[in-house]
């Protein structure tokens, strides 16, 4: 296993989920939402993954888009094991019939070689030891297994999070960490290839949410259980006076033409491979047999060679 930084309480990422099992038909929209595009990934593979994981499951969305009511088994999945390290969540999850357990990302209690794939719904953006977590997800995926996943990512929340820190700054003259840190593309791609993934492909996308208040925002994070869990936060999202002064400049500076308030979500999509023999590999250096310079149209210069200026 790697050396941990401890970023995230994880007792408090499970309170936050208990907390708010009861509460996600109401507020689960962006799981729902990332869970049809997950599903829809699966859609362009022509692979068959007849059993998978669901890990992070949340309420059951991703289980919910695989066995929904007018699709059977996307991916050609057949059974579907439902995890989260909530047991309020994995509850929930199981209402829909499919086994379910709770179970720690960090600490999965799989055999190597149990799945066919391993998809994750907005969850692994809490864990500590993400590269830990993906080494483990990895052995625990058959060879040519797939790992199919959602985080949120670097730029997520900005408008809040810019907000804060400046009123924090202004009132209190420093900075707590208020709200959580967030990957980028570049330090998953490396991750995925560390963990001993093939094929590892990140991409990101957008998703924008309006409210009619900032207030409304912070309501649906903490009933969503995305509340901030940094181990090192104060108790509390604020001082009164903090709080009061964030609202006020997020409603200064991101009131759109309609009068709402605009709340951006960066979504990274991982796709990754456990390493096959039957995989395609990339072909050794110089073993090409058709130079670039011919597919191109263009002319060849060999290394000391100056290309002579036209007249």
């Amino acid at each position: 296993m790697t050396e941990t930084i401890h970023v995230f309480n994880r007792a408090k990422v499970r309170h936050h989920r208990d907390r708010a099992a009861p509460l996600l038909d109401a507020h689960g929209f962006l799981f729902e939402e990332t869970a049809d595009r997950l599903a829809d990934r699966l859609d362009d593979i022509t692979h068959r993954f007849p059993l998978a994981l669901d890990l992070g499951c949340h309420g059951g969305d991703m289980g919910g888009q695989v066995f929904g009511p007018r699709t059977m088994g996307r991916g050609g999945i057949e059974t579907l094991i439902q995890a989260d390290l909530s047991p309020a969540m994995a509850r929930r999850a199981n209402a829909s019939g499919r086994p379910t357990i709770a179970a720690d990302e960090e600490f999965l209690p799989f055999a190597d070689a149990t799945f066919d794939a391993v998809l994750s719904n907005l969850s692994l953006h809490w864990v500590n030891d993400l590269p830990g977590a993906l080494l483990q997800i990895r052995r625990a995926l058959k060879p040519d297994g797939l790992f199919l996943a959602s985080m949120l990512g670097g730029g997520t929340l900005a408008e809040l999070r810019d907000c804060l820190a400046e009123a924090e700054i202004e009132i209190c003259g420093g900075l707590s960490p208020r709200v959580s840190p967030f990957a980028d593309v570049r330090d998953l791609g490396g991750l995925l290839q560390r963990a001993g993934f093939s094929l590892p492909v990140v991409d990101a996308d957008q998703v924008t949410v309006s409210y009619e208040t900032p207030m409304k925002l912070l309501y649906d994070l903490r009933a969503m259980g995305e509340s901030n869990a940094v181990a090192e936060a104060k108790s509390g999202l604020a001082r009164r006076d903090v709080l009061a002064r964030a609202m006020a400049m997020y409603e200064d500076r991101h009131r759109d033409a309609d009068g709402r308030f605009p709340a951006t979500f960066r979504i990274l999509t991982l796709t990754a491979w456990a390493p096959a023999p039957t995989q395609q590999q990339p072909l050794a250096p110089g073993s090409a047999k058709t130079r670039l310079a011919e597919a191109l149209g263009g002319q060849e210069i060999s290394l000391g060679e100056k290309a002579q200026p036209k007249d």
